[in-house]
C-alpha cells in the first residue's frame, strides 16, 4: 500500500508561486510514474503534469506548460510541483498521484492506482 500526503498549498495573489510536494510513504513508489492533477469547483479533474520515475521525462497540460515544473527526488520518496506566474484560474484542489509499473507518462486518472487527500491552492486576481 501507499500513501501520499501533499502539502505546500495556500492562498497566493495572481503572479506569485507556490511549490508543492507529495511525501509517499509504505510501499516504495521509484518504480512508478507520478502525476498531479486538479480539480475546481464544479469542474472535472483535470490532468497537470507527469514525472516519470527516472525523473528524466515529464508532460504537461497545455495550460501549465512554462509555468510549472515537476519534478522528483527518489531518496526522499517525494514529488514536487513547483508553480509561477499563478493566474487565478489554477485555484483548486491539488492532487497528486501514483501508476506503480507504468514506465511512460499517464495522463488520465484511470492510470493511477495511489491517490492524496489534495492541498488547496487559491490565486486571489
Amino acid at each position: 500500500q501507499v500513501q501520499l500526503v501533499e502539502s505546500g498549498g495556500g492562498l497566493v495573489q495572481a503572479g506569485d508561486s507556490l511549490r508543492l510536494s507529495c511525501a509517499a510513504s509504505g510501499r516504495t513508489i521509484s518504480f512508478a510514474a507520478m502525476g498531479w492533477f486538479r480539480q475546481a469547483p464544479g469542474k472535472e479533474r483535470e490532468f497537470v503534469a507527469a514525472i516519470v520515475y527516472s525523473g528524466r521525462a515529464t508532460s504537461y497540460a497545455d495550460s501549465v506548460k512554462g509555468r510549472f515544473t515537476i519534478s522528483r527526488d527518489n531518496t526522499k520518496n517525494t514529488m514536487y510541483l513547483q508553480m509561477s506566474g499563478l493566474k487565478p484560474e489554477d485555484t483548486a484542489v491539488y492532487v497528486c498521484a501514483a501508476s506503480p509499473g507504468s514506465a511512460d507518462l499517464p495522463t488520465r486518472a484511470s492510470r493511477y492506482g495511489y491517490w492524496g487527500q489534495g492541498t488547496q491552492v487559491t490565486v486571489s486576481s
